[in-house]
């Protein structure tokens, strides 16, 4: 018997001594980076704990929550929404938000994350309810917006704060899907067919444009022919103007020398003589005068008159 109580009693004595033993290691805490745990003393909160090395108190202290200061994704599941033209859409999302009072997000709700979900199922059922289903796919920035702004304002209380919040999927009925594609397919026709008709029209204007064009550069060719054929033309009769004008001023000058008229009769005797044989050369008949020996009297007087006439 007293055996038998000696062994008890060693027995709860090395059970003790472990349990002190594992209350003196689990007093000793290591906290990693963006942790934070919440101790209570005798069941009331007492303090958190920062990362680093930490001792607690045996028997006294207690490791109540652990809180994540990291940024965390939740998944909304997809929930049934009604549009505003009683449409009925499936929608869900992702909520981003982060601890920031570990305190608050152990002592101000009983859990974060389902009340974060919760409250944004029942804020995008409320904005999809004031929105039709044409607008639900456009007004996608409007959903996630207002879902902040009021997932914000209630888990400021928590200790949490809400980053973003974005819709992922808004899934119409099969037969409202279906009536959507038909109206995309015939709104792709509808344009289609406007952007042929106007490429047609803008063919037809670019091409009238270019006759337009051709015929106008045509005209302005044309016109600068003319002008420069007139131009060249007025400079022509000027040149045998200025030409003439010159040679009579040279006869005239000539004349007025000594011996100058006889110089003059000479030299249209001679011009005259060979018009005669050349139009001789041809076959033509030449009528001289009857007095032969008065042949040079006689083109000298014809010269003159000639000349006198020009």
């Amino acid at each position: 018997m007293l055996q038998t109580l000696d062994i008890l009693s060693k027995f709860i004595f090395i059970a003790l001594g472990i349990y002190v033993a594992i209350k003196l290691l689990r007093s000793i805490r290591v906290v990693p980076n963006m942790t934070a745990l919440i101790v209570e003393r005798l069941g009331k909160y007492h303090r958190t704990l920062q990362p680093g090395f930490h001792i607690l108190v045996p028997f006294l202290d207690k490791v109540a929550f652990s809180r994540d200061l990291k940024e965390e994704a939740m998944t909304v599941e997809p929930q049934s929404c009604f549009t505003r033209d009683n449409v009925k859409v499936e929608v869900d999302g992702i909520i981003y938000m982060s601890v920031i009072d570990p305190v608050a997000a152990s002592y101000g709700i009983t859990d974060y994350r389902m009340a974060a979900i919760q409250l944004t199922q029942t804020t995008t059922r409320s904005v999809i309810g004031t929105i039709d289903l044409d607008k639900t796919f456009e007004e996608r920035d409007l959903i996630n917006a207002t879902v902040v702004k009021t997932l914000g304002e209630a888990a400021a209380g928590w200790g949490m704060k809400v980053h973003r919040y974005e819709v992922k999927n808004i899934v119409p009925p099969t037969s409202v899907k279906n009536a959507m594609e038909k109206m995309m397919t015939a709104e792709r026709d509808r344009r289609a067919m406007i952007s042929r008709a106007q490429g047609h029209k803008q063919a037809k204007i670019n091409d009238s444009e270019g006759k337009l064009r051709e015929l106008v550069n045509l005209s302005e060719g044309e016109k600068m022919k003319r002008i420069n054929e007139a131009e060249g033309r007025a400079r022509e009769i000027e040149a045998i103007a200025e030409a003439t004008a010159e040679s009579i001023a040279k006869i005239a000058n000539a004349i007025s020398l000594p011996n100058g008229d006889e110089a003059i009769r000479m030299r249209l005797a001679q011009q005259q003589l060979g018009n005669l044989m050349h139009v001789a050369q041809k076959g033509t008949r030449v009528i001289l005068p009857l007095d032969i020996t008065n042949m040079q009297q006689t083109l000298e007087g014809l010269a003159l008159e000639s000349f006198k006439k020009k």
